[in-house]
C-alpha cells in the first residue's frame, strides 16, 4: 500500500543526503521518513472512520443500555466490554462515567468490565493493527481485551467490593443529560473530520516519539539483543513486559510503531500486545483518576486484576502463535 512512500524515502536519504546504505542512522532515518507518514495517514482514515460510528453510542445512551441489563450481569458485563470498544473514552472520562454508572444502579463488576474495555481495546489500535500485521492479530487482540474486560468485572462483581468505592460516590449525581437533536449525516461527517484533526493536534508528539523510538531501535539497537532480553528465550518476557507497561503513559497511537519494531526484532506477538494492552488499561493518569472514587484496597484489586490477565493472555498468545 505504501510501497511509492518508502521508494521516496529510500530516494531521500540514500540518494539526496547521499547517506551509506550500511549506517544505522540513515537506516534510522528512512524508517522514521516513512513511518511518520504511513502512520498519520492511516490514523487520519481510521479516527475518522470511529468518530463517525462513535456518533452513535454517546455517553448517556452507552449508560441507558447497561441499565437496562441490572438484573442480567452476566450479558451486562458482555455488552459493557462491547460496548467499550465504540464509546468514547479517556482517561479524564474515566471517573464521571463510573460516577454515572454507579448513579444508574448498573453492577461494579459490570461498570468495571466498561472501564477496562473501553481504554484496553482501543479502536485506533485496533484499525492500525489490522492494517499493519493483519486481520489475525487485530482479532486476537480484540478477543483477548475483551476477555480480560468481561472476566475481570465479573471477579469483581463476585468479591462484592462495593464497600471499597470512595463514600462520596454513592451521593454524587452527575445530573441529567439534556437531551440533544439527532444531528444529521453532514453534521456527523463535520464533527468526525473537526474531532479527528483536534485529536491529531493533541497526540502527534506521542505518536513522532513512538516512531522515533521506533526508529532508533530499527537502526541501531540489534535484533539479537532485543530478541534475548524480550524474546521467546526468556520465560518472564511478558511479566517484565507488562511491569514495564503499567507505569507508562502513551498514547496507544504512539505504542503501535513501537509493538511493530519490537516484533520484527523477534519479541513474540503475545508480549508486544501484553505491553501495550499493559500501557492503555492501566495508564498512570487513569489511576491517578479513578483513585479520586476508589478506595486503595479496591485500586490495588483493579490493578492487580487486569496485571495478571494482561499477563495471562501475553503467554498464551505466545504459545498459541
Amino acid at each position: 500500500m505504501f510501497g511509492w512512500w518508502d521508494a521516496i524515502t529510500k530516494w531521500m536519504v540514500y540518494s539526496l543526503f547521499g547517506m551509506d546504505e550500511a549506517n544505522h542512522w540513515a537506516s534510522a532515518l528512512q524508517f522514521f521518513l516513512f513511518d511518520t507518514i504511513k502512520i498519520f495517514i492511516l490514523l487520519s482514515v481510521i479516527i475518522v472512520v470511529i468518530t463517525y460510528i462513535r456518533s452513535y453510542f454517546p455517553p448517556e445512551r452507552t449508560k441507558a443500555i447497561l441499565a437496562k441489563r441490572k438484573g442480567s450481569t452476566f450479558v451486562g458485563h458482555i455488552m459493557a466490554a462491547l460496548l467499550g470498544i465504540v464509546t468514547p473514552f479517556c482517561s479524564c472520562s474515566a471517573v464521571p462515567l463510573f460516577i454515572g454508572f454507579v448513579e444508574a444502579g448498573i453492577p461494579l463488576g459490570v461498570t468495571f468490565s466498561y472501564l477496562i474495555a473501553a481504554p484496553m481495546v482501543n479502536e485506533v489500535a485496533l484499525g492500525l493493527l489490522y492494517v499493519l500485521f493483519g486481520w489475525k492479530i487485530a482479532l486476537i487482540y480484540v478477543i483477548s481485551g475483551e476477555l480480560i474486560a468481561i472476566i475481570s468485572g465479573m471477579i469483581i462483581g463476585r468479591l462484592k467490593l462495593e464497600r471499597y468505592v470512595e463514600d462520596k460516590v454513592w451521593q454524587m449525581k452527575v445530573g441529567a443529560a439534556t437531551e440533544m437533536a439527532t444531528p444529521s449525516q453532514k453534521e456527523r461527517l463535520q464533527d468526525a473530520w473537526s474531532f479527528t484533526w483536534e485529536l491529531l493536534k493533541k497526540i502527534w508528539i506521542y505518536v513522532v516519539i513512538g516512531i522515533g523510538i521506533g526508529g532508533i531501535m530499527h537502526g541501531w539497537v540489534p535484533a539479537n539483543a532485543l530478541a534475548h532480553l524480550a524474546g521467546k528465550g526468556n520465560p518472564f518476557a511478558v511479566l517484565v513486559a507488562v511491569l514495564v507497561g503499567i507505569p507508562l503513559y502513551a498514547n496507544a497511537a504512539g505504542v503501535i510503531p513501537l509493538v511493530s519494531e519490537l516484533t520484527r526484532a523477534g519479541v513474540a506477538m503475545g508480549t508486544s500486545l501484553a505491553f501495550m494492552m499493559a500501557v492503555t488499561a492501566l495508564s498512570l493518569p487513569e489511576m491517578i483518576l479513578l483513585r479520586r472514587v476508589l478506595k486503595p484496597r479496591l485500586l490495588m484489586i483493579f490493578i492487580a486484576i487486569v496485571g495478571s490477565g494482561i499477563v495471562f493472555t501475553g503467554y498464551l498468545f505466545n504459545w498459541i502463535m
